[in-house]
């Protein structure tokens, strides 16, 4: 595993430095997607913002990346591995310290924006590459650290970030990043090399403005969907022009001899089969994100920092068995992971349904740890699996289209869980005598949260049923 020739110079390709520059980026990148969530009420207050306004600290960041996760297969034809790798560590870099001196909202948004830039050009990027100079039966493996990567860094953020604002301020959790993120790119200089094989395709200006649209206007429709309602004219408008633009947009791939987005990936069972497991999983970790915390700072009355530790051990133990998954996909393949991890996510988030304002922390870090190990069954394996069907050319590809639909289907689940929560929340509220009571607050977003998580238990039943359609590739 330590080198490999490349195919079209013979260039001696280090592998393990190659992963190691895209590990260590892509969990600053990752961590600092999520490190201001716990900073949302201080920024509220210092910088005179209301909370519609200071959640697109969050929507902005995955709206950019909805955005640009489409185009990242075009890119990576047009550009050399090293210089997509250092353009996403530069615009992460430059956001980081926009963000950090931010003498207002706006100009933090912008800095925001500009980190999302790097992370949306970087995770595709790593993806691709892990495809290209690691051999299929080690996949599972190579995917296994990467998995440890993206599920460890924003499992740690928000108590990382809650234990700055508490001993500094929120500038902090910015500026702590600037040094991390110097560092990978100076490290990345010396050991990132060019894999990729640059066909140059004709841009097709108008699959770019659809496929903006489209992806973009879903993540945003549904992003401001849980405040403003389903049935404000604004939100049905923006899904509804997104909707008609991405159906647009893949009738003209399907036309274009060199598309900007290659849908043929959908005709490979396994890749789309796939696809739609990590998609639905996805959508569960994103609303479950949300409702969490929440419950735990409004129904048990537990502080950010401590809400954030709480949830700390399910991401450390999701990463740290991510590579052990991978192991075993290498192994036997994908079926011996993704049925027992959607049995173990049902059963899970059953319970998790089943909480009130007296269920202990120690059962809710129980029942996020088992959570978690069920996902760690089903993301990596999935998507490596599907992935693994595909042809070398279709690699680009199938990681942007994968990239992409996580983010759409993260706001998704997200606006989902928000607005089943409101409602029966407010249910609630209209049976009790003080609806404004301490008591009847708690206990009426508990049930709000038990009945979201109904929409977790749904998703993981679709995903059980598709598990067991998935048979492992012919190269695993």
């Amino acid at each position: 595993m330590s080198t490999i020739a490349y195919e079209q110079d013979k260039t001696v390709i280090r592998p393990v430095p190659i992963l190691i520059s895209f590990l260590i980026a892509g969990f600053i990148g990752l961590f600092s997607e999520t490190a201001l969530n716990m900073a949302l009420g201080n920024l509220m207050s210092e910088l005179d913002v209301v909370s519609s306004t200071v959640q697109w600290i969050t929507t902005g960041y995955l709206l950019t990346m909805g955005i640009l996760i489409p185009v990242s297969a075009l890119l990576i034809q047009w550009f050399s591995t090293r210089q997509l790798f250092v353009a996403s560590l530069l615009f992460s870099i430059i956001g980081a310290i926009v963000s950090g001196i931010a003498p207002s909202f706006s100009v933090l948004l912008l800095g925001r924006i500009i980190q999302a830039i790097g992370t949306g050009l970087l995770i595709p990027l790593m993806f691709h590459t892990a495809l290209i100079i690691f051999p299929v039966h080690k996949r599972g493996t190579i995917m296994g650290l990467i998995g440890l990567v993206m599920m460890t860094a924003p499992a740690v953020g928000p108590a990382t970030s809650g234990l700055i604002i508490e001993l500094l301020s929120w500038n902090w959790i910015l500026w702590l990043l600037i040094p991390f993120l110097v560092f990978s790119l100076v490290y990345g200089l010396a050991y990132v090399q060019n894999v990729s094989v640059l066909s140059k395709p004709k841009i097709d200006v108008l699959s770019i403005l659809l496929s903006t649209v489209g992806f973009g206007g879903i993540v945003y429709g549904f992003s401001i969907a849980g405040e403003k309602g389903w049935g404000n004219l604004l939100v049905i408008s923006t899904i509804i022009i997104a909707l008609i633009s991405l159906i647009i947009f893949s009738l003209r791939q399907f036309k274009l001899d060199k598309p900007m987005l290659d849908l043929r990936t959908l005709k490979y069972p396994k890749y789309t089969l796939g696809l739609l497991s990590v998609s639905a999983t996805f959508m569960i970790i994103l609303s479950t994100m949300i409702l969490l915390p929440l419950y735990l700072q409004i129904g048990l009355g537990l502080t950010a920092l401590t809400a954030g530790l709480v949830l700390m051990p399910g991401g450390i133990i999701n990463g740290a068995l991510s590579p052990i998954a991978g192991r075993i996909f290498d192994k036997f393949g994908s079926k011996w992971l993704l049925t027992p991890g959607f049995i173990i996510m049902i059963i899970t988030l059953w319970n998790l349904s089943n909480v009130t304002t007296e269920t202990s922390i120690a059962m809710v870090i129980f029942l996020h740890s088992s959570l978690m190990i069920g996902v760690t069954l089903i993301m990596m394996p999935a998507q490596t699996n599907g992935l693994n069907e595909l042809p070398r050319e279709l690699y680009a590809d199938g990681t942007a289209l994968i990239n992409t639909l996580l983010q759409v289907s993260g706001s998704i689940g997200t606006a989902l869980a928000i607005t089943i929560m409101s409602a029966s929340q407010n249910s609630f509220l209209e049976n009790v005598a003080d609806p404004s009571a301490p008591s009847a607050v708690s206990s009426s977003l508990t049930a709000g949260v038990q009945t979201a998580f109904i929409l977790g238990i749904v998703l993981a039943i679709s995903g059980l049923i598709m598990s067991f359609f998935i048979k492992s590739s012919k190269n695993t």
